[in-house]
């Protein structure tokens, strides 16, 4: 299964992504932290290292289905073509989780209050989220949207069973 996590920056699908990375275990594959890397090797901030980090972990994703695994994809996620035309490629169910936060004073507070680590990769800011809010718009395909100013693990909890519902897995949610 391929399962694309979408989201504003700061929403609270890193979170939820790594999470869900545990239960079955399934790697989680993040944009942010490869494009970081093709500046640290010296591939300029001017180059479109944004497309190129997606078609990077499209590639990883590929390899990871290709070997029977589930895998997650964590990214804001403007290439939606690019996850159908995967799971079409390797004949794996696709799933989209969105994750929203309806409180955005907590969406605010948690974006600048974020410290993700991943050397020279600077943090957005809370006027580029809002930007691109204008923007941002819902899948066609099935979606779980899970709001963020919930609890962590009652989403989590959430997205297992939404997750299970689809492959048909009977077994016990990890609460059980």
């Amino acid at each position: 299964m391929l399962i694309v996590m979408s989201g504003l920056p700061g929403a609270g699908k890193s979170s939820i992504a790594q999470e869900l990375g545990r239960l079955p275990p399934a790697p989680v594959l993040s944009v942010d932290p490869v494009e970081a890397a093709m500046w640290r090797a010296g591939i300029g901030r001017g180059q479109p290292t944004g497309p190129a980090a997606y078609v990077v972990v499209e590639a990883l994703a590929s390899d990871v289905l290709a070997l029977g695994q589930t895998v997650i994809v964590d990214a804001v996620n403007d290439a939606r073509e690019q996850w159908r035309g995967l799971a079409r490629r390797r004949s794996v169910v696709l799933r989209h989780i969105e994750v929203t936060c309806s409180d955005h004073a907590l969406h605010r507070r948690r974006l600048e209050g974020r410290r993700r680590d991943i050397d020279g990769f600077a943090e957005p800011t809370w006027a580029s989220v809002e930007a691109r809010r204008a923007n941002f718009g819902s899948w066609r395909e099935d979606l779980l949207v899970l709001d963020s100013a919930a609890p962590l693990t009652g989403n989590v909890r959430i997205a297992m069973a939404h997750l299970r519902d689809t492959r048909g897995d009977p077994s016990p949610s990890p609460s059980e």
